[in-house]
């Protein structure tokens, strides 16, 4: 399991919980923030083909306000791996998420495992989508280009705008 999306300014954190099988090992699979966009949607297109269980969880952006990130973040990975069928979770520096079965908590699993690098790949695919919408439905904050992160221009237009119902209201108290 990974996530994607713990530090930007708005939108959703997104959780994805893959099982992928023995065999084939698919080329590219690795930590998402090492492939450029064009090879992570491609293998992400690979990964839905090839694994055997691939489930999404997030967690909003009043979800974070009122939990805290990391929280937050633990309910989206519960609720990705919500029907998966396995005991044991091998998870992206995380454990303690009351998983119905043993976790453990990889530090840079994303680069060091398998599974974990194809859950990074989901996550971070399904994110950006999420951020394309949201830059056609919010226009002037640059969502597609900084995906929702504290970008220079991100902040200018947050000060010019004011926040957006994506935003994460306890994430930019210091730009409004």
């Amino acid at each position: 399991m990974d996530e994607a999306g713990r530090g930007p300014l708005m939108g959703n954190v997104v959780a994805a919980c893959v099982i992928m099988p023995a065999e084939p090992l698919l080329l590219w699979v690795d930590d998402s923030k090492k492939l450029s966009e064009k090879r992570r949607e491609a293998v992400f297109e690979e990964i839905q083909r090839t694994a055997l269980f691939i489930g999404i969880g997030e967690a909003t952006p009043k979800e974070i306000d009122r939990v805290n990130i990391l929280n937050a973040t633990k309910s989206a990975m519960r609720r990705a791996a919500q029907d998966v069928p396995a005991s044991l979770f091998l998870i992206d520096a995380l454990e303690g998420l009351g998983l119905n079965g043993e976790e453990r908590g990889i530090v840079h699993g994303d680069a060091l495992c398998y599974s974990i690098a194809a859950a990074s790949i989901v996550a971070k695919v399904t994110r950006d989508w999420e951020m394309a919408e949201l830059d056609q439905l919010y226009q002037g904050y640059g969502f597609l280009r900084n995906k929702g992160y504290g970008t220079k221009e991100h902040i200018e237009a947050l000060k010019r705008l004011g926040p957006c119902p994506a935003h994460r209201r306890s994430f930019i108290t210091h730009f409004v």
